[in-house]
C-alpha cells in the first residue's frame, strides 16, 4: 500500500496518461498491448487511469513495446538533441508475437534509447514458415527493409516479393504486410519504421 506522498509523488510523472497517448498514436489497442507484453488488458487499463502504479519491469515490457526506454516515462521536455547508442550485448529479441507457433519473424530494437525519434530501426531474424501461416499486419507511416543475408518474401496486399541479399524496398506500411524467409539460408534485414 503506498503511502499519499509516494501516490502524489508518483502522479506527478503521469505514467499512466503516457502510456494511452503513446498506445493510442500507434493505434493498438488494450487488448493487442495485452497479448505484446503478456499483461491483462484490466491491468492496462488500471495503469493509464492511475489506479495502479507499474513496476519498473512491468514499465520496460511496455516500453519496449514501443520501442521507447524508461527515460520516456520520466523526462520532461527536453533541451538537447536526441541521442540514444544500443549495444550489440544490450538488446534483447522478441518474437513477431509471444507466444505464437510458426513465428516469422525475431527482431531486436536498435535505437529504443531515444525519445522522441521520428522513426524506430530494427535487426530482424526471418524464419521459414509456410505462405498459408503468413501473418498479415499493418501500421501508420511507412516501412523500409534492406536485406542484409537471405532471401526474404515480402507480400503486401495480395502481391509478392521477393528480396535477395542488398536489396532494398520501401512501402506504405498502412496496407497489410507480412515476411518470410525463403530458401535454406538465414535471412537477416535491417527494418526502418517511421513513427
Amino acid at each position: 500500500m503506498l503511502s499519499p506522498t509516494l501516490r502524489e509523488g508518483l502522479k506527478a510523472y503521469a505514467v499512466g496518461p503516457k502510456i494511452r497517448a503513446i498506445r493510442l498514436k500507434k493505434k493498438m489497442g488494450l487488448v493487442e498491448l495485452g497479448r505484446h507484453t503478456g499483461l491483462s488488458p484490466a491491468m492496462l487499463s488500471k495503469i493509464e487511469r492511475g489506479q495502479l502504479f507499474p513496476t519498473l519491469p512491468t514499465l520496460l515490457r511496455i516500453a519496449l513495446v514501443f520501442s521507447v526506454g524508461l527515460d520516456f516515462f520520466f523526462s520532461g521536455s527536453r533541451d538537447k538533441p536526441t541521442l540514444g547508442i544500443v549495444r550489440h550485448k544490450d538488446r534483447l529479441r522478441f518474437p513477431e508475437k509471444p507466444g505464437a507457433r510458426d513465428i516469422a519473424y525475431e527482431f531486436e530494437s536498435l535505437d529504443y534509447p531515444a525519445v522522441e525519434r521520428r522513426l524506430n530501426g530494427y535487426y530482424v531474424e526471418f524464419q521459414p514458415v509456410p505462405a498459408e501461416k503468413l501473418r498479415l499486419h499493418q501500421h501508420p507511416g511507412g516501412e523500409f527493409i534492406y536485406v542484409l543475408g537471405g532471401t526474404l518474401c515480402v507480400q503486401i496486399g495480395g502481391e509478392a516479393h521477393t528480396l535477395e541479399a542488398r536489396d532494398s524496398m520501401y512501402f506504405d506500411s498502412t496496407t497489410p504486410h507480412g515476411y518470410r524467409r525463403t530458401g535454406g539460408k538465414p535471412c537477416t534485414a535491417i527494418v526502418v519504421t517511421t513513427a
